[in-house]
């Protein structure tokens, strides 16, 4: 019988109308403003004490929240009003201190019969719902310094190949390095062997109390180079960092001479991405120092794990680099077969494989160490003299032992490192790796949340564009069709439904382009209805009985509606693959409601014109 479907195609549609519901109907829920609180490790555990301090203090500044929840890595507490987040970021960072990190978030409110369906609301671009606005200085004058360091070490070498003696080579905090000698002649000559390896470093010769001294400096071109190569090279690391939490469509890029902007829109774990963003992290491998070994060429460390700490007490390593994590090609995280601790597998870039290589083949029976240094920002509230308690930071860096194992064998470009405390810092020391390591320090200047890039207004335009064109299709459709109008309208809504339950289930973000991409699959998608009942139309006028007429024009519209769908699916690829930003968003809502629109408009509204004319025998006329 004609224009009738089968009970299984009229129970796909009720299903795919249903499951759009579901996953779209957590965009109808507004998030609350919040607080997020987490460990500055991976290892860190947000217990009921831990919650505890942080409700007092807000309690303390009269801050009202409501929702404390912790699942035991992170902690969460929602506010009433957006206006008090940072004064509660400001007070639970003073009360927990700088071992925790406190970001400003958005929880969602989604209710839990959702969430059991994994339904969660869809990601807002910047230009739409905001997100988090970070602001990071770049220590560019420890890169100088560490650049410096690498020198020095050179130039001794340089200088022990070429057998000129030297009483001391010292590097002082403003970046002078002084080189003394016995003689006038050594220094000339010292000076001659510098001129063509080390052209960056102005030499000046001083006489000063019967010694012979060299002064080194970088010139400010090669200061100036080591600067911007500093902070592109923590740029394209943050890039990687941000890349590995997942954040759709987020802002990096360079502000002024040493500062890094970050901006993530809609991200719903600031405070991972806030620790993860702003850890300098990284590693050095050294082998343990002999007794015998002067105290100028050891360095005593303590271990980062207390149990280790109160077994062994503070280790000897030698001040001499075996490679640090500039070498470091890949990390991932894993546990040992043998003890099922975790573990991270190190795979070092061909360079770091043969420095390593090099080193533990003539030592095979020390012990080498692995060094984990991390920069941090500390925090200390001093009185002003208004009485008030006023926060000052300062930066310290810690070093201290992960590892100090006996080298079994030579070792090479991949290997492992444990002693990690558990599967969340070995997850969290491989991603840093793996990101790359930072050229140079990173501090937080500033954080905060942002809100629409376009202003409200522009927001409000965007939104009204897509309610007055729905409705002008609406009303364009009931007049003109009737009641395959009203059939083409409810397919219509539901493409509508099911555009955005894609969109939410796929994690696309919605831009104001991306609105944009919107409205136009609202005309997009009555077009294919208006193929099909333009060709009901021609067949009633040719003489086709209306049963007839309903099933010819369904089925010889399809591969118009197939062709000119598919030719613009191809275009919106094109322009999400060679596009960037706005563009991709827009791409993304036209190539999802392109095929949404097929479907609706051919499955769906046909489905809904069968109920409405199919399987009645003696049908005369129908309302086109």
């Amino acid at each position: 019988m004609l224009n009738r479907y089968p009970l299984w195609k009229n129970l796909l549609v009720l299903f795919v109308a249903a499951l759009g519901m579901i996953y779209a109907a957590p965009n109808l829920y507004a998030p609350d403003p919040a607080v997020q609180i987490s460990g500055q490790s991976g290892a860190t555990v947000i217990d009921e004490r831990v919650l505890g301090a942080v409700t007092r203090s807000l309690d303390e500044a009269g801050i009202e929240y409501f929702g404390a929840e912790s699942d035991g890595n992170n902690a969460l507490l929602r506010l009433t009003s957006a206006e008090h987040q940072l004064a509660a970021k400001e007070a639970i960072q003073k009360s927990l201190g700088d071992d925790f990190v406190v970001a400003l978030n958005l929880a969602p409110t989604t209710p839990q019969w959702l969430r059991n369906f994994g339904a969660e609301p869809m990601k807002l671009g910047l230009d739409l719902a905001g997100g988090v606005h970070f602001l990071l200085e770049v220590d560019t004058v420890s890169a100088v310094a560490k650049r410096l360091e690498s020198d020095v070490v050179e130039i001794k070498t340089a200088l022990r190949k070429a057998k000129i003696r030297y009483q001391s080579v010292i590097q002082d905090d403003n970046n002078v390095v002084t080189l003394t000698f016995r003689s006038a002649e050594e220094r000339d000559e010292a000076s001659s062997e510098l001129r063509s390896d080390f052209s960056s470093l102005r030499r000046e010769a001083i006489d000063r109390d019967g010694s012979y001294i060299l002064e080194l400096r970088m010139s400010e071109q090669a200061i100036a180079e080591i600067e911007d190569y500093a902070v592109s090279q923590n740029l394209t690391t943050l890039r990687n960092r941000v890349n590995e939490l997942g954040v759709s469509e987020p802002i990096v890029q360079r502000q002024g001479r040493n500062r890094v902007v970050v901006e993530l829109p809609g991200v719903q774990d600031t405070a991972e991405a806030k620790r993860i963003i702003g850890k300098t992290a990284n590693l050095e491998f050294r082998l343990e120092a002999r007794p015998s070994e002067l105290v100028t060429r050891k360095e005593a460390f303590s271990f980062r794990s207390e149990l280790d700490q109160q077994r062994f007490g503070d280790a000897w390593l030698e001040k001499q680099l075996i490679i640090s994590g500039d070498h470091v090609a890949n990390a991932q995280s894993s546990f040992d077969s043998e003890t099922s601790q975790p573990q991270v597998n190190i795979t070092l870039d061909s360079s770091g494989g043969t420095k390593m290589h090099r080193a533990t083949r003539n030592n095979v029976g020390r012990r080498m160490g692995v060094l984990f240094i991390e920069y941090k920002t500390r925090t200390d509230y001093v009185v002003n003299e208004a009485g008030e308690q006023v926060p000052v930071t300062s930066q310290v860096v810690e070093r201290r032992i992960i590892s100090l194992a006996t080298i079994q064998s030579a070792l090479g470009v991949q290997f492992r490192i444990t002693g990690l405390d558990n599967v969340a810092e070995a997850s969290e020391l491989a991603l840093l790796l793996r990101a790359g390591a930072l050229a140079a320090p990173m501090y937080f200047v500033e954080e905060r949340t942002i809100g629409p890039s376009l202003g409200a207004e522009n927001i409000a335009l965007g939104v009204k564009s897509v309610q007055i064109g729905l409705g002008l299709v609406l009303v364009f459709m009931l007049v003109f069709y009737k009641v395959f109008g009203l059939a083409a309208n409810i397919a219509l809504a539901m493409n509508m439904v099911i555009m955005l339950a894609c969109m939410s289930i796929l994690g696309a973000t919605l831009t104001l382009p991306g609105i944009a991409g919107i409205v136009l699959t609202v005309g997009m998608a009555v077009d294919a209805n208006v193929l099909i009942y333009s060709r009901i139309k021609e067949e009633l006028a040719n003489g086709a009985s209306p049963q007839a007429a309903i099933h010819s024009g369904f089925e010889r519209a399809f591969t118009t509606i197939l062709d000119a769908n598919l030719t613009t699916l191809i275009v919106a690829v094109i322009l999400y693959a060679i596009g960037s930003g706005p563009v991709q968003g827009f791409a993304v809502t036209l190539s999802i409601g392109i095929l949404t629109s097929m479907f609706t408009a051919i499955i769906g509204a046909r489905a809904v014109v069968n109920l409405i004319y199919g399987g009645r025998r003696n049908l005369e006329k129908i309302w086109i």
